[in-house]
């Protein structure tokens, strides 16, 4: 599985279809996420991305993303 960083531009599927953002954080420990704990660990992190078009947050594990050139 590909490992992300902060500032990798990356892209998801969504209900929406294909959506592109940046990684803001990555989480290594369970963390709460609209209310609900997400879990994480250095073996198996989580990721927030800013959405390119809108202002949404997204949370998702690094098996749903793939990196994309800005």
């Amino acid at each position: 599985m590909p490992e992300f960083s902060v500032g990798d531009h990356v892209s998801w599927n969504s209900e929406a279809g294909n959506v592109s953002g940046t990684i803001t954080k990555v989480h290594t420990a369970d963390f709460t996420y609209k209310g609900h704990t997400r879990h994480a660990s250095d073996d198996d992190p989580q990721y927030e991305i800013a959405s390119d078009k809108t202002d949404h947050i997204a949370a998702h594990k690094g098996s749903a993303l793939t990196h994309v050139p800005k």
